[in-house]
């Protein structure tokens, strides 16, 4: 073949014309999305823009959008690419260095204990117990163990997930946190009347921060007892949130090391995501509190709408079909995580603020 037969390359013009109509399809879903999240109906059942938008999503992939997927699938794979690393970078702006000195050292080692122990029992559980595929299970003990979807979806490209496992852990966010959000309360308000733990506001918000799955369920179940335990949960959550960076380090280097040790393998190679890098290094910048507040108001509700393109991108390739077949098997994974968040993260909790009171 002469280089004359050779395909053109498309130019920049052309690549960014080929990805309107599915940037604008994502876009509309994604505005919907966050009008709905508005609603105070929704907010009180801890349904976040992101959820929505992936939910939307769902419906229209698997209705109208095989037939544009044509003429918008190289939107839409930007949206679910690229648009998501803006939006996990942008992230940072949701904190600072600050708000570890809020929360404190008992704060902190909790939230370490509680990622890192979620994580490897993820993992462990989700191939040993249930036989999940090993990017499942992490996904899911991501999810679970950072900051919901978010997590989900950072840990996409680093274990490089296909679009059904991502929507499959996504969906067990939802429905467990979800029920933590409505159960956290009611079991603070039995342990009050009942006097059975030495649990003070405070308390309960560091222990939802530190282990309810979503940043909205946080919102939801900490206003349930006090604006001064919301306060705190969402700190320790966003605290939780800034450990999502150096998780997915760990998680490629452990994977390119286990990788290495399979025979016949490829050599290995870690995927260092850059991305969180930049989240972190957004928090940092954050933390100098250089930019006035309504430019950093502003720069959130565009990682919003970031995010949840890129929710509403996955929602759009991922097939019913293929949510069917994954079965019962990663509802019993996040259901395992669900308990030991509940009752091993109640334990972590009082064992390091007894030790370190």
């Amino acid at each position: 073949m002469n280089a004359s037969t050779l395909p053109a390359t498309p130019s920049l013009r052309q690549r960014w014309v080929t990805r309107v109509p599915g940037l604008a399809l994502t876009a509309a879903v994604a505005v919907v999305a966050l009008v709905l999240g508005d609603q105070p109906a929704l907010q009180a059942h801890g349904l976040s823009a992101l959820t929505l938008a992936i939910a939307l999503g769902i419906g229209l992939g698997n209705t109208l959008y095989p037939r544009l997927a044509v003429h918008a699938g190289a939107g839409v794979g930007f949206s679910k690419q690229w648009l998501l690393r803006a939006g996990i970078v942008l992230y940072g702006l949701r904190l600072t260095f600050q708000d570890i000195g809020q929360v404190g050292i008992a704060g902190l080692l909790i939230d370490g204990v509680m990622v890192a122990s979620t994580l490897l029992l993820g993992g462990w559980a989700g191939t040993r117990l249930f036989g999940l595929e090993r990017t499942s299970a992490l996904l899911i003990g991501a999810g679970s163990a950072i900051c919901g979807a978010a997590a989900v979806m950072a840990a996409e490209p680093v274990l490089r997930a296909r679009a059904e496992q991502v929507t499959v852990a996504v969906s067990t966010v939802v429905v467990f946190g979800t029920l933590a959000m409505l159960a956290y309360p009611l079991l603070y308000q039995l342990n009050l009347s009942h006097a059975l733990l030495p649990v003070s506001e405070h308390a309960y918000g560091v222990f939802a921060g530190s282990t309810i799955h979503e940043v909205a369920q946080v919102v939801a179940a900490g206003g349930a007892v006090s604006p001064a335990a919301a306060d705190t949960a969402v700190i320790t959550k966003m605290v939780r949130v800034m450990l999502l960076a150096p998780a997915l380090v760990v998680v490629s280097l452990l994977l390119a090391r286990t990788r290495a040790g399979t025979p016949d393998a490829p050599r290995a190679r870690i995927v260092v995501p850059w991305f969180a890098f930049g989240f972190v290094a957004v928090a940092a910048f954050n933390s100098l509190q250089w930019l006035p507040a309504g430019l950093v108001q502003t720069l959130v509700q565009l990682d919003t709408l970031l995010l949840a393109m890129a929710m509403a991108a996955l929602g759009l390739t991922t097939h019913v079909s293929a949510l069917r077949q994954a079965g019962l098997k990663p509802l019993l994974l996040a259901l395992l995580l669900f308990g030991w968040l509940l009752l091993g993260g109640l334990g972590v909790n009082l064992g390091v603020q007894g030790l370190l009171a």
